[in-house]
């Protein structure tokens, strides 16, 4: 990844006050994407030294919940090796906050799956670092705006902390007694 965007103090991208690394570079190519700028690998601002620094600093404050990976694509092979260092600085910097991720990808049929497009030599590595999952490839027939965190039906959110302890997927429950499919 060489180029993103950044939205500071987001609250539809996850759970709680956030900040947004929208990575650059997708050929999933979903029908009515709500960023399909961010297809193209060299969109927006270059993800520079500096770049990464002020996204640790957001993550300072009390009330910002984490950080929130989305595109484009994080899960683009490219994209997995520039943002695996990154996580690894943010999550020793900033161990209570969450990391939230959206992919176009399925966990169980294409990031868990050797041999798929986007698993690489750093997907698993990557999948360690990240708290929650939202899955699958946007589906126009199956929009519902009634659904949080998400854009259509097929997509799931998954709770990799108890998904990688239970050796299966956990649909993310919001503590409230509502799970997520």
């Amino acid at each position: 990844m060489n180029y993103c965007n950044i939205k500071y103090c987001d609250i539809a991208n996850g759970e709680g006050v956030r900040t947004t690394l929208f990575v650059s570079g997708c050929t999933n190519h979903c029908e009515e994407c709500f960023q399909p700028e961010t297809w193209d690998f060299h969109y927006g601002e270059p993800f520079t030294e500096e770049q990464q620094t002020a996204i640790s600093k957001s993550l300072d404050p009390y009330y910002v919940n984490g950080l929130t990976l989305l595109g484009g694509e994080p899960f683009e092979p490219q994209n997995q090796r520039a943002l695996v260092p990154f996580l690894k600085k943010i999550r020793q910097e900033h161990p209570e906050k969450t990391v939230w991720c959206f992919t176009g990808f399925t966990l169980d049929k294409e990031l868990w799956v050797d041999g798929s497009y986007p698993r690489c030599e750093v997907t698993d590595e990557m999948l360690s670092m990240i708290d929650v999952l939202v899955d699958g490839r946007y589906v126009k027939a199956l929009h519902d705006i009634s659904l949080r965190f998400r854009g259509s039906s097929n997509q799931r959110v998954i709770d990799l902390n108890k998904t990688r302890a239970a050796g299966e997927i956990v649909l993310w429950d919001d503590g409230r007694g509502r799970q997520y499919k």
